[in-house]
């Protein structure tokens, strides 16, 4: 599916020029960089205004609007003018980068040197001096090849920003009961500049009848078949799942306000399935295929946590507890002799009860991999059908293992007192089978137990977290700096302590 709910970016590139060094420098290295991310396929207009006052400064912002741009890349190609450089940040409303040019040869240092090493250090001072946020690479100085290549990490850091600016969240009822850890204080997405809308649940079942007869069920439904294939085992609960995709779409389109962007948080359980008819998981997952995640339980910042996955990514998303230790008879049997290098308390299970889209469902049956069908969620069936009665009104799930390969698990969470936090691990799902149900992988992080006791547990981190189908812990790092969150947390290596781990355990 089509990421719908997400920003194009579109990047303009301004070259700054100190007066009292040659401006030529900075145009022929602003235009060598252009040719670089043509090579790279990034899209990047060339801002002709080179600016060394503040005039210039205001031009080429006007310019890069013209063009369509909504982030930039503010290039010293040589020393640069620390207040109209500076002031662009300010004027163009969209996230800013900031990069220098490194001296190409040592036998041109004289009207070929820029000196815009020095100059950044300037730059970076007077940005905060003026408390203006810009993104500095970890080292900004570089070639044109090099500053492409920059630019190009750039891309699903600026996505993410653009996204939150306008990014409205949709809530639907309170959390469950006993449910403490998905408390959202509402300050923390307000300081994040993320609009949110509570409802009721109620709200959502009067929509969703309306929707009943709805024309455009029979074409969702068809779709759906379509995607589940052979994984469509209940194929009377469609038209009423597609009922309710229209229902959360139509309110997404209804309820965007003045922002762009949306994502869901519903209380799935425990009166939703009988009221409904249905569990809403497979619907959550199809949307979050789209780029408009539906986090379970109204988790308001799980939620949160996906849609700048979703950004950052480009990429299906997912959001799973951090569920269950792998029983050692498995590790040993399946894990240890094709996974050496990680150890039992390397590895866990993160779990749901069906809200993974399909396509981040395995397609292989080696090891006993499960692959996905619509399914019944056996623990509300537990809970709220007859005891050895057929599911009925518990089915609607989205069971299977999750595919095998590269992921990154993280969450941006606000803490009781409304401050920011949020943790990266990158790791892998493995190839193994999990034995069990719902949408769950065996997952396997380096040093995750020490991770797990003292980031998870002793920084006081829910037990959702968000999961994103690559490795993209840099980028997701300088999201989070860029949005200001202090602690960000991460798995240390071996051998380097935390500052809670006992050095004699």
């Amino acid at each position: 599916m089509q990421m719908s709910n997400i920003p194009e970016v579109k990047l303009g590139l301004i070259a700054v020029s100190r007066d009292c060094f040659i401006r030529t420098l900075s145009e022929r290295r602003r235009a060598a960089i252009i040719k670089e991310c043509e090579a790279l396929k990034l899209d990047v207009a060339e801002i002709k205004v080179t600016v060394e006052n503040e005039i210039d400064c205001l031009k080429a912002v006007e310019e890069a609007k013209a063009a369509g741009c909504n982030s930039l890349v503010v290039f010293l190609g040589n020393f640069g003018p620390e207040t109209p450089e500076t002031l662009i940040a300010k004027y163009f409303d969209g996230p800013c980068m900031f990069v220098a040019a490194a001296e190409e040869s040592g036998n041109d240092l004289v009207d070929g040197r820029g000196d815009a090493y020095c100059g950044m250090l300037n730059c970076s001072y007077n940005l905060g001096l003026r408390k203006l946020k810009g993104f500095i690479p970890e080292y900004p100085v570089g070639t044109a090849k090099d500053l492409a290549a920059m630019i190009s990490e750039y891309v699903p850091v600026a996505r993410a920003l653009l996204g939150l600016a306008n990014l409205k969240i949709i809530s639907f009822g309170p959390r469950p009961q006993d449910f403490f850890a998905c408390n959202a204080p509402i300050k923390g997405l307000y300081d994040l500049g993320v609009e949110i809308e509570e409802n009721s649940e109620l709200d959502l079942l009067v929509a969703y009848r309306k929707h009943a007869g709805d024309e455009r069920i029979p074409t969702v439904v068809a779709d759906m078949q379509k995607e589940l294939g052979q994984g469509n085992t209940y194929p009377d609960l469609l038209e009423r799942m597609a009922q309710f995709e229209l229902t959360l779409l139509d309110w997404a389109r209804d309820h965007k306000g003045a922002r762009k962007y949306v994502c869901f948080a519903d209380k799935c359980w425990p009166a939703f399935p009988e009221e409904f008819g249905f569990e809403p998981c497979y619907v959550n997952s199809r949307l979050t295929s789209r780029g408009i995640p539906v986090a379970c339980e109204v988790d308001i910042f799980g939620a949160l946590s996906e849609y700048i996955g979703a950004c950052v990514s480009g990429d299906a998303v997912t959001l799973l507890d951090i569920n269950n230790s792998v029983p050692e008879d498995l590790y040993k049997e399946d894990i240890a002799p094709k996974f050496p290098q990680y150890k039992l308390t390397d590895t866990f299970m993160g779990f749901h009860c069906g809200n993974t889209p399909f396509c981040k469902l395995t397609t292989s049956t080696e090891c006993n991999l499960k692959l996905g069908k619509i399914n019944y969620q056996i623990i509300q069936h537990r809970l709220l059908e007859p005891v050895g009665s057929e599911p009925d009104f518990t089915r609607g799930t989205l069971e299977g293992d999750i595919t095998a390969g590269p992921i990154t698990f993280f969450r941006l969470q606000t803490l009781p007192d409304t401050t920011l936090q949020a943790y990266v691990a990158q790791g892998e799902v493995l190839p193994v089978g999990t034995r069990s149900f719902g949408g769950i992988g065996i997952f396997a992080i380096n040093e995750m137990g020490r991770f797990y006791r003292h980031v998870l547990i002793a920084k006081r981190y829910p037990h959702h977290g968000a999961v994103a189908f690559g490795h993209y812990g840099k980028a997701l790092f300088d999201v989070f700096t860029m949005l200001g969150v202090k602690t960000i947390n991460y798995n240390q290596p071996a051998g380097v302590l935390y500052p809670t781990e006992n050095p004699f355990a």
